[in-house]
């Protein structure tokens, strides 16, 4: 499908989003393994979200829809039940990883399917520290879906040093850490995004600049309630629309601000962007407020590699930013984006060459410099719903209009993106 984007003149109003897909896999996950029944508020629509609830629907969890919430009638850690089918995980990275570490400890068999874009991204970092933990364990080709899980009789606590900051991993670990007496440790050296130990209460100690977080039985998810924020990945392509429009103001209300995510707003306001954070709270460890936007005159920083695993999601919207800004956008220190839903530096680079832009690709990065000589393109979405997403916001930007090929792949994180829009759109 190919959809078309206007030229617009500003943006107001207010937002509600969906929840945040990170937390609400997690909240699904820890509900499921509490002995009881948990209610999840503002659960994500998102497809990627739908998929672990479907494996964990399979594995005998009873998941009902009540009005605005979900009710989840967990089992204990041990109460899944043995999937009559194989675990599709649809194009969900985090559900495939996430549920590769709790499967892994329990007394059955299963198998973990994805689809054709998952099925090309790397599983191999997941696996190899779960093999460390006694599981048994084996991928296609050494390193994609499908994963054969088999019961294991000799699963043991370890301590790992991440080799590839990765929240997914981290999360899978920690996860199957539930499962023991003895503690497993996660070593990071750049931190990551923080849900799994902030929701579940683990413990974290600092060694120099190295984070240590903990987990074992004792931190085993107990029936909760949740309320999920709304999402700042979904709502960093509006705020960036609302800073590039003119005479432009707009309000995204309960929006997750966990400080592991919020490089996207660390980074814009390097650059000069008006953002300011109002009515803050906090559930079940997760902070979250309104963020109002206005209008604004960027300017391109340079963006400090630390940061990087925090905005690795955004940068695609941060392009658009960037594209827009004064002097040139340049990202190193990001190969983790050639293994995304799609390569996406190379996504990337390929659309905004068709603007008529000076365009500079290295296999960590890209950078971006130059007037918009094209205001009317039909950029690719390569089956990525970020890269979508994103030149939807630039489409909408342009002096003409652009169009965005293969668009439906939004629907993997925010099926409503185009009636939000409409929404706020003067």
């Amino acid at each position: 499908m190919i959809q078309e984007f206007n030229h617009i003149e500003s943006v107001s109003g207010e937002l509600f989003l969906p929840g945040d897909k990170s937390i609400s896999h997690r909240a699904l996950i820890f509900s499921s393994l509490g002995n009881g029944k948990s209610v999840i508020s503002n659960l994500s629509n998102a497809e990627d979200v739908n998929s672990t609830k479907g494996i964990l629907q399979n594995c005998g969890i009873d998941i009902l829809n009540d009005d605005s919430k979900i009710s989840v009638f967990g089992k204990g850690i041990w109460g899944l039940l043995k999937p009559e089918k194989i675990l599709y995980a649809g194009n969900s990275g985090t559900t495939a990883r996430l549920l590769a570490g709790l499967l892994t400890m329990q007394k059955f068999g299963s198998v973990i399917s994805g689809d054709e874009s998952l099925s090309k991204r790397p599983m191999n970092r997941v696996t190899k520290p779960l093999i460390q933990m006694g599981a048994k364990l084996s991928l296609t080709g050494n390193n994609y879906l499908p994963i054969r899980i088999e019961p294991s009789e000799s699963l043991k606590a370890i301590s790992y040093e991440l080799d590839v900051p990765s929240a997914q991993v981290k999360s899978a670990i920690l996860i199957a850490g539930l499962f023991l007496n003895d503690v497993t440790k996660v070593i990071e050296n750049v931190e990551t995004r923080n849900h799994t130990e902030v929701m579940l209460s683990l413990p974290i100690q600092k060694n120099g600049n190295q984070t240590i977080i903990s987990s074992s039985i004792k931190y085993a998810p107990i029936p909760n309630e949740y309320i999920i924020p709304s999402d700042i990945s979904t709502a960093s392509f509006f705020i960036v629309l609302t800073l590039l429009s003119k005479n432009s103001t707009l309000i995204i209300k309960n929006c997750s601000l966990n400080p592991s995510r919020t490089g996207i707003l660390t980074v814009l306001k390097a650059m000069g962007a008006k953002i300011e954070i109002i009515n803050q709270n906090i559930s079940c460890g997760e902070i979250y407020g309104d963020i109002l936007v206005e209008s604004s005159k960027l300017v391109n920083v340079e963006i400090d590699s630390n940061i990087i695993p925090n905005i690795i999601d955004e940068i695609p919207i941060l392009t658009i930013a960037g594209i827009f800004a004064e002097g040139k956008f340049k990202i190193k220190n990001a190969k983790e984006l050639r293994v995304k839903e799609s390569d996406r530096i190379n996504a990337i680079v390929n659309n905004v060459k068709k603007l008529g832009l000076s365009v500079e690709e290295y296999e960590d990065g890209f950078s971006v410099s130059g007037e918009i000589k094209n205001n009317n393109c039909l950029f690719e979405s390569f089956g990525d719903h970020r890269i979508a997403m994103a030149f939807s916001i630039l489409s909408l930007l342009l002096q003409q209009s652009g169009k965005i090929n293969n668009f439906e792949c939004v629907k993997i994180s925010n099926p409503q993106f185009i009636a939000q829009l409409n929404q706020i759109i003067g």
